[in-house]
């Protein structure tokens, strides 16, 4: 049953921050039994990150050592909302946006885990249908105090925050969707433990055998200092062009490279690579997960010929200009704002020809064919006006 290429100590120790309870976990991997494993994901938001890859490569690789994986698609607590890390409560969704949100997931997922073999199931199955009597039931598995003693509800009660009885009940209605599919192990990130662990305790209320759990590190996003988000524009999606997945990778700082080898890929960083041909390693390989080796290598190509060999790329702006003009009025022409512009070399962050501009009122020298690079990533190849 389980594939040759997927051992029980990379399911139990890669990327992993904590299983309850290994043991028994590690036992049931050992015995050949086929283990039910879940993972929720609530459609809160359209937009995929690598950071949402690192529970679905997970599940890939029980799904490969030969294991029922299942999907759980939170259409219905995705409009409740889970409160985990939250300073204030989520805004409502609507059902239409859940759907939207549902139709990116699924398309996303499938680049990572084998869809045909994953029990794709909705939690608006028994939650939207059930009625007042189950959910009465199941708020029976466990008490205020046990739900309410959680960090982030405590965090928001100090500072004098409310706290929806929606919210007190998510914990309750992730828990029920592991009764509902009978979960032998269940996946979340290290800021779903207390949810994942009130699956445990809904499963022992139903009578139930309790799930282990296994939680994996939030990746930072390429700020080096956020969990990865489109709120903090730190983020890299996996529907990236090549270029700009390459691009985004190279700005990871050094200290996160060997994360994200260990979360995101199954390449192990070497101890004596450089940051720099470790970063393009990395960069090259992300590429073409998702975009395929040809154009991997394609974008690692650009990428070496712009920034390392300080070459214009071929689809650099064209740009007329004066040929005399001092160095903030060529920045402005590129459409930037005074200020910006003024900003930008004051922080030696313009370069005409390779040369940085270090001054906004001097007259650099300029011909048809010259290369004005304008921050990290736009290039403009100038005419002189005639």
């Amino acid at each position: 049953m389980k594939a040759e290429n997927v051992s029980d100590k990379i399911i139990l120790e890669r990327g992993v921050e904590e299983v309850i309870e290994k043991n028994h976990l590690a036992e049931a991997l050992a015995s050949g039994k086929k283990l039910r494993v879940k993972l929720g994901i609530d459609p809160t938001a359209p937009d995929i990150h690598l950071g949402h890859t690192v529970p679905l490569r997970k599940l890939r690789q029980f799904q490969d050592a030969g294991h029922q994986i299942v999907l759980i698609i939170g259409d219905f607590t995705a409009m409740v909302g889970d409160p985990s890390g939250r300073t204030e409560g989520r805004k409502p969704l609507s059902e239409k946006e859940v759907q939207k949100n549902m139709e990116t997931y699924l398309v996303v997922a499938q680049k990572v885990i084998d869809i045909k073999k994953t029990e794709v199931r909705y939690n608006s199955e028994w939650h939207k249908h059930e009625g007042l009597a189950a959910t009465l039931e199941l708020a029976r598995a466990a008490t205020f105090q046990q739900v309410i003693k959680r960090a982030d509800f405590q965090k928001r009660l100090d500072a004098g925050n409310d706290i929806t009885m929606l919210e007190i009940l998510y914990p309750l209605l992730q828990g029920y969707d592991s009764v509902k599919i009978n979960a032998d192990v269940e996946l979340g990130g290290t800021d779903q433990k207390f949810n994942l662990l009130m699956g445990r305790r809904v499963q022992r209320h139903f009578g139930q055998p309790e799930q282990d759990i296994m939680t994996l590190p939030l990746l930072e996003g390429t700020d080096g200092f956020h969990k990865m988000s489109k709120s903090y524009g730190n983020y890299i999606s996996i529907d990236e062009t090549p270029d700009n997945m390459f691009g985004k990778t190279m700005t990871v700082p050094d200290t996160l490279i060997r994360k994200y080898f260990t979360l995101l890929t199954e390449v192990d960083m070497l101890n004596d690579t450089d940051p720099y041909s470790a970063k393009l390693l990395l960069a090259e390989t992300l590429a073409e997960m998702y975009a395929g080796k040809k154009e991997a290598a394609q974008a690692k190509e650009k990428w070496i010929r712009t920034f390392s060999k300080k070459e214009a790329p071929e689809d650099a702006t064209k740009l007329e200009s004066p040929a005399s003009t001092t160095a903030l009025e060529l920045v402005v022409l590129t459409g930037t704002s005074k200020s910006e512009a003024r900003r930008l070399i004051e922080q030696n962050a313009v370069e005409l020809d390779g040369a940085i501009l270090k001054n906004p009122t001097e007259t650099p020298k300029i011909k048809t064919g010259s290369v004005l690079k304008v921050g990290k990533k736009k290039f403009f190849r100038l005419a002189v006006k005639k």
